[in-house]
């Protein structure tokens, strides 16, 4: 699928791109820590409930900032919100790098987060408004793509640096992004639709009315189970991948390694996705998905040889992420302009209290000598919910123009 295919404007194609990287940064933070709390839990010597403490404590700040980003965005414009998020979550890791102690760590992990969570949605709104309705899913979806790439980088990151050059390097290179902050201000314009609104501004105290209204009700309360379900299964899972590999009697190279084929998976789930959400809608995407991940999760937590571990783990990573893609594409196209990026910021902050609680709750099981099997049965049910609000409560966006009153 190349560049021609997707957007039929350059001006949109350097958006994409513009906005990918941004992304693919992210996501390299986020999965640099599931790597780093592996090699930390030897070198500082840390209980299964504090790794689940520090991966949980990016997910506090992603919840605070996912809502401040969202609400800022339709007040001050997504472009500006989406630069000083950036460069928030870039220090954050940099200063990480000389973190002394436990807490230190959790503190500037807290102050990365809310840089992460403010971004993304932010990001997934300037997209979705700036590019026609026959387009835009598929574009929203090749954004998050861009998530895979930033993991896969994670993984060879946790590969070849860490072993070699120690956990601190990797939080050296997480700083990179604020250099790449200064080309994005240049790059990117924020979107027409919200430049048309920009003299009918309103309080949040409004928006966030707007957002619980009875027109958006029954959207809201089936995005905020779609979010949480979803976000509280993929950090609970993932994080834990490398320890949970471990786990299995694998060792800390070796599961690396694994980890990094399983995530190479990531990328055809979301083109898959991507071409699909646009010619079967975006319900069909999200609810097939959601219910193949919801197998694939029992089979890898059932999986007791190498093979069956690293075929289920690819399927798990192939459907989790594309249902990802189609997630972020769905969500803006539920809500008007004027309180577009405050309703999935809403959204994607409920969404990650799951991915406190996920982490955490895993780290308890795991200390409490809870089988493997057991813990990945927890996530199967939570997917198959999500799944099922999907199906019965939302409603079709496929085609459809945004609104903008």
């Amino acid at each position: 699928m190349n560049n021609a295919m997707l957007l039929s404007k350059p001006k949109q194609r350097k958006l994409l791109f513009s906005a990918g990287l941004s992304w693919l940064f992210d996501a390299m933070d986020v999965g640099i820590i599931s790597f780093i709390a592996a090699a930390l839990a030897v070198e500082w010597h840390l209980s299964a409930q504090q790794i689940g403490q520090l991966t949980a404590i990016n997910s506090v700040g992603m919840a605070v900032g996912a809502a401040a980003a969202g609400a800022l965005a339709d007040r001050y414009g997504r472009r500006a919100v989406l630069l000083w998020t950036l460069l928030i979550f870039s220090a954050a890791s940099g200063l990480s790098a000389m973190a002394g102690s436990f807490a230190v760590l959790c503190a500037l992990r807290f102050v990365a987060g809310f840089g992460l969570g403010g971004e993304l949605p932010v990001a997934s709104t300037l997209v979705s408004e700036s590019v026609p309705a026959r387009e835009r899913g598929r574009a929203v979806v090749l954004l998050e793509s861009f998530w895979a790439g930033g993991w896969i980088a994670a993984a060879l990151i946790a590969y070849f640096v860490i072993p070699s050059y120690g956990w601190r390097m990797a939080f050296v290179i997480g700083a990179v992004p604020a250099v790449y902050a200064l080309y994005l201000r240049r790059a990117i314009q924020d979107s027409p639709r919200f430049t048309q609104l920009q003299s009918r501004r309103t309080t949040f105290a409004e928006r966030f009315l707007s957002v619980w209204s009875r027109e958006h009700r029954r959207s809201t309360i089936m995005l905020w189970i779609l979010w949480f379900t979803v976000v509280f299964s993929y950090y609970g899972m993932f994080l834990w991948l490398p320890t949970v590999m471990v786990l299995k009697g694998f060792g800390l190279v070796k599961s690396f390694q694994y980890v990094l084929i399983m995530t190479l998976a990531q990328l055809p789930g979301y083109f898959t996705a991507a071409y699909l959400i646009e010619r079967y809608g975006r319900k069909f995407v999200l609810v097939t998905y959601l219910l193949l991940t919801a197998v694939s999760a029992i089979w890898f937590g059932t999986a007791s040889t190498d093979s069956m571990l690293i075929a289920a783990g690819i399927s798990l990573s192939f459907f989790n992420l594309g249902a990802w893609g189609g997630m972020y594409a769905y969500t803006p196209e539920l809500y008007p302009t004027s309180v577009r990026s405050t309703g999935v910021g809403l959204a994607a902050s409920f969404g990650r209290i799951g991915g406190i609680i996920g982490p955490f709750l895993v780290g308890m099981l795991v200390a409490w000598g809870t089988p493997v099997t057991s813990i990945f049965i927890v996530f199967f049910f939570a997917i198959v919910i999500g799944a099922l609000a999907v199906m019965f409560y939302g409603k079709e966006t496929k085609g459809i123009e945004l609104e903008d009153a």
